[in-house]
């Protein structure tokens, strides 16, 4: 049995995506572990995090900086007539890196599952909300590609996006092969997004 002060820890640590009881456990001894200035430096990091990182208005994109738009969003030489809908914030990164998209971006931050709690569900749908009024303001857009993980889940997701897309007249494709059933583009490489964007349909 750990002590209060340990256990504390374990709990919040284990609230981390695909972080486990075992792994929090590993974290919280490492800390113990770890000299005083380290650990300041990570609690002076972890505020910083909070006090300096914002949500895009547009994109839900996370950046730092005094605009309302992430840099994608301000840029003039973006492709304004298409956006890529992507689960997580991970996987922007993954298509950025590719060098073979210019359009714009929408974070979904989530897709519809059976393993979703209420409040969750609820916050994907808004967004998907968020992203329609998007879509009638900014009369440019022409393109919608979902590419959102080949899971059941990405499939969902995609089947509720694309119905409430279905009466605005928007183009929307899906990446095309190259991404295995079941896989996440997070982990994809960079060969493998380009052909799955490139084929998209």
């Amino acid at each position: 049995m750990y002590s209060k002060t340990i256990q504390k820890l374990i709990d919040l640590f284990s609230k981390f995506p695909t972080v486990g009881p075992r792994t929090a456990a590993r974290f919280v001894f490492y800390l113990i572990k770890t000299p005083k200035q380290e650990i300041e430096n990570l609690i002076e990091s972890v505020q910083e995090l909070k006090e300096k990182i914002k949500l895009c208005s547009l994109c839900f994109r996370s950046f730092e900086g005094e605009k309302e738009l992430c840099p994608i969003c301000s840029d003039s030489k973006r492709d304004k007539d298409i956006i890529c809908i992507v689960e997580k914030e991970v996987d922007l990164e993954s298509i950025e890196k590719t060098k073979k998209y210019n359009g714009l971006y929408f974070v979904l931050g989530g897709i519809i599952s059976g393993f979703n709690k209420d409040k969750k569900k609820q916050e994907i749908k808004q967004r998907v909300e968020k992203l329609i009024e998007r879509i009638k303001q900014e009369k440019e857009i022409k393109e919608i590609i979902l590419a959102l993980n080949p899971t059941a889940q990405g499939k969902t997701t995609s089947l509720l996006i694309q119905r409430k897309l279905k009466d605005l007249g928007i183009k929307t494709t899906h990446l095309g092969c190259g991404l295995p059933m079941g896989g996440e583009l997070e982990y994809a490489d960079e060969e493998t997004l380009s052909s799955a964007l490139e084929g998209r349909k």
